[in-house]
């Protein structure tokens, strides 16, 4: 069997009287392609923002990477190797496409303190964010456009952008 890479057990949300999620119960594993599917309203943002440590769950465990998550900001969830991308467009519009993957790509360099504002600095931290950036681009096909001011492409490529971004991040999940 594949190696357990997120696992939630018996997690609930509820709203007031309205149960979001409801007792769901799911394993991720490496390796293998998951899908959450069902009409709107059903939780399905719900449960992704509770995996991702953006909303609390009312009951229930979610472990990462064999780490349990809860009560751990979305930030120290994403480092634990969880990414994700928002239904809305969140990218720094006036930088360009690179800058946008390189601020991503950084925020794994454990030996930098995190700032998302703050370069890079040593010369195999550099490289290694450098390496991050082409694949992700080349990945999410933008290699192209990496010099582009990302307020001035497209929706589509600036959805291609958050997936960049994401990648860079190297996630297991």
């Amino acid at each position: 069997m594949s190696e357990l890479l997120l696992s939630a057990r018996n997690l609930t949300k509820r709203f007031g009287g309205l149960a979001a999620v409801n007792d769901v119960s799911v394993d991720l594993h490496r390796g293998r392609i998951h899908a959450v599917i069902g009409p709107n309203g059903a939780g399905k943002s719900t449960l992704t923002n509770l995996l991702s440590g953006d909303l609390p769950p009312t009951s229930g465990r979610i472990t990462l990477n064999g780490v349990e998550t809860a009560g751990k900001s979305p930030e120290k969830i994403s480092r634990l190797g969880l990414g994700r991308s928002y239904q809305k467009t969140n990218i720094f519009l006036p930088f360009t496409v690179w800058d946008n993957v390189r601020l991503a790509a950084q925020s794994r360099e454990r030996h930098v303190p995190w700032n998302p504002l703050r370069w890079v600095s040593s010369a195999s931290a550099m490289g290694s964010v450098n390496q991050r950036c082409e694949r992700a681009l080349e990945l999410a096909g933008l290699k192209s456009r990496a010099s582009m001011v990302a307020g001035t492409t497209s929706h589509g490529e600036q959805r291609q952008l958050e997936i960049a971004m994401t990648l860079a991040t190297e996630p297991t999940v």
